[in-house]
């Protein structure tokens, strides 16, 4: 087990965002997290990766894990001004502490990753003059630097053309397969993002399903939910 999450609760003033939410993730799922808008999936990334505490409830992560976050990007961070070695090397900050300077062994973790993305030729470029599939290959890299164990990925394949989404899903599932890193998706792309999960985790303010995706598609909510129902 690598990530459980018991009993949560979470209200902003009157309004419930997640009642009683319950559901465990094992070490090397890929999971795809999904539900309409609203239904609580964003507040429950935020509290898996402390941002948010619960109301009621706990959050139990594995022995020794550490997430790496990719966010869903907006128009400025598109257009963040830095090279795509100094927003891979960004990922080390966590390890970083208050040293002023990138150690020896920081740089040399995202060179590593760089060369694994298949952008190390890249890392001298401005990261706003590239695409957007290469941008989500140097997120992902950023991402690496701070966890082997998980990545949670969320809404990554906005804005990008369907030749990169491809290339991304195929990345995701090397990573996962090669690598072992478990992956937790949050996306409104349902149809690939299903096909791409071996388990599905479907959120209504509370755990509507969570168990495989040959499961999920034989269920009431994985069939009213993908015949369009609350798309």
């Amino acid at each position: 087990m690598i990530l459980a999450c018991n009993h949560i609760f979470k209200s902003f003033g009157e309004t419930t965002i997640l009642k009683d939410a319950s559901f465990h993730i094992n070490e090397g799922e890929r999971v795809a997290m999904v539900g309409i808008n609203g239904a609580g999936k964003t507040t429950m990334l935020r509290i898996i990766m402390g941002e948010y505490d619960a109301d009621e409830g706990e959050v139990i992560h594995g022995k020794n894990t550490t997430i790496g976050y990719l966010p869903q990007q907006t128009a400025a961070q598109k257009d963040f001004p830095a090279t795509v070695q100094e927003v891979v090397l960004s990922g080390t900050l966590s390890r970083r502490g208050n040293r002023p300077f990138y150690s020896r062994a920081e740089r040399k973790l995202a060179a590593h990753n760089l060369e694994r993305l298949g952008i190390e030729h890249l890392k001298q470029k401005c990261y706003r003059e590239l695409s957007g599939g290469q941008q989500q290959r140097v997120l992902i890299a950023r991402a690496l630097c701070a966890t082997e164990q998980l990545l949670i990925l969320d809404e990554p394949i906005t804005g990008l053309d369907p030749s990169a989404i491809q290339d991304f899903y195929h990345l995701i599932k090397k990573l996962n397969k090669e690598d072992g890193i478990t992956i937790i998706m949050v996306s409104h792309d349902i149809g690939n993002v299903i096909s791409q999960a071996n388990k599905i985790l479907h959120l209504h303010r509370r755990v509507v399903f969570c168990g495989t995706a040959e499961a999920y598609r034989q269920s009431v909510a994985g069939k009213e939910f993908l015949g369009g129902d609350e798309v």
